[in-house]
């Protein structure tokens, strides 16, 4: 990261909600590597104390255990905070399905009450976490930011609900948003547990258990597959790019090439084969495709490009070898 663009939040204070997740934990230690100083809002719901354990003893990290569905959590956590990165959400096409409920009370309530607090607390600049699932139903390629269709599942509608709420808060009490929608992030820390769980960490600890990942359809579906790296970039452009025509607008955050599910597994053997040579005999199996997913996600990247500086460094490829090592690591 550019050492005299981040020199621009010297001095200031940046609030990180669901900073114990996966993708928070790596926007703390990155802006705590640099001498930010970071607060930390988190409910440990999906988050986990040992990703930002090694933070707990720097002075310029403060963590808050709060609720972002409690207006005084985040009235607490935004006092004194000069910018927001709100990356806390209950993510998951399925599970918003099963309970449309909580899904609705942490992404748009929660998001509201995020809004208010960081209002009343005259912060600079608040980055939110949107999603490429907000594309729902539109079928065309790549995905450009100002169109989209219908959504398919109570998630997307949340994640839109925010693009929503995020616009009238900058028209009607003048607070500088930033969308980013991000398209399948993987990369350290992202969990393998559970049943909701993102495909690259639970098919790589699948085939480090020597079990055949399941993919859902035939294989053929495809995603603009995110490294982590390329995400931490976007969100320390957005707070500080100094252009006013780039703030209170949506950005795809993706590295613009697709990759499909079939593929994507035997990248996966082909890597970790490296380490264990028996995984590459393992066979994969499938099942009928799930209710709320798209077919085919593929994003332009242009706009971040040109209004944002974005320059992801990370393909597929490399993204994955950085991460197995990782995983090979920790999930073992």
């Amino acid at each position: 990261m550019n050492k005299q663009q981040l020199s621009i939040l010297k001095g200031k204070r940046v609030l990180i909600t669901g900073g114990a997740g996966f993708i928070g934990s790596n926007l703390c230690e990155e802006l705590l590597n640099h001498g930010i100083s970071v607060v930390c809002l988190d409910n440990f719901s999906t988050g986990k104390l040992n990703n930002i354990e090694p933070f707990l003893e720097k002075s310029n990290f403060k963590l808050i255990k709060g609720d972002i569905r409690n207006l005084e959590d985040c009235k607490k956590a935004c006092s004194n905070s000069d910018y927001v990165l709100h990356e806390a959400a209950l993510g998951s096409v399925p599970r918003s399905i099963i309970d449309p409920i909580t899904t609705s009370e942490v992404n748009v309530t929660g998001f509201l009450n995020m809004l208010v607090a960081a209002r009343d607390a005259k912060v600079e600049r608040f980055i939110y976490a949107a999603s490429s699932s907000t594309y729902g139903d539109h079928q065309a390629l790549p995905k450009v930011e100002d169109t989209i269709g219908k959504p398919l599942s109570p998630y997307a509608i949340t994640k839109y609900v925010n693009e929503l709420y995020a616009d009238i808060f900058h028209s009607t009490y003048n607070l500088d948003t930033i969308g980013l929608r991000y398209f399948n992030v993987f990369g350290k820390r992202q969990d393998p547990d559970g049943a909701y769980a993102a495909v690259i960490p639970k098919f790589v600890q699948q085939f480090i258990n020597h079990e055949s990942p399941i993919i859902n359809g035939d294989g053929s579906y495809s995603r603009d597959f995110t490294y982590i790296d390329n995400v931490v970039q976007m969100n320390i452009n957005a707070l500080t790019i100094d252009n006013k025509e780039a703030l209170n607008t949506v950005y795809n955050v993706a590295y613009g090439k697709r990759t499909t599910l079939i593929e994507l597994t035997n990248l996966l053997k082909e890597y970790l084969s490296e380490f264990d040579s028996s995984i590459k005999n393992i066979e994969i199996k499938h099942k009928e495709n799930r209710i709320g997913d798209i077919p085919h996600s593929l994003a332009s990247i242009a706009k971040a490009k040109k209004l944002l500086n974005y320059n992801p460094k990370y393909d597929i490829s490399s993204g994955l070898n950085e991460a197995i090592k990782w995983y090979w690591e920790n999930l073992k």
